[in-house]
């Protein structure tokens, strides 16, 4: 089993926070003018969906390397739709656009891609979260 950690601190003189796994950062808020946000970042809808196309691109470029293929482009669009109260995430949908340096059809590059995809198959599955 492997663990992925990342820690959120408040961003000093605002009410945003940072927040950091390994060597990389970024800062997430609220839009500006809610509960004191300044739209300095991401709200976590926003995390959310850049978290799934994120790591479904990232699959596309593992699986294909391990196919031996190259991609030339890859397009990811995901809307994330989000009802209720508290609001929660209902639904999301992944639009792709991929095309192979050698011209291929990217159909089975996509569908191995799609079954590893860590973060779609999280949310496919439902996961235990403890807020402690």
């Amino acid at each position: 089993m492997a663990t992925v950690t990342a820690q959120y601190r408040l961003l000093q003189g605002t009410l945003a926070s940072v927040g950091h796994s390994g060597n990389h950062a970024l800062i997430a808020d609220r839009p500006e003018g809610k509960a004191g946000g300044q739209g300095l970042g991401f709200n976590g809808a926003q995390l959310l969906a850049l978290a799934l196309g994120g790591c479904f691109s990232n699959d596309v470029q593992y699986t294909a390397d391990e196919m031996g293929l190259r991609v030339a482009d890859l397009q990811v669009d995901v809307d994330l739709d989000l009802a209720g109260e508290p609001l929660v995430a209902t639904r999301a949908e992944m639009r792709v656009v991929c095309s192979l340096e050698n011209g291929a059809d990217p159909s089975a590059l996509l569908e191995r891609a799609s079954a590893r995809c860590t973060v779609a198959n999280s949310l496919r599955a439902g996961l235990e979260v403890v807020i402690g």
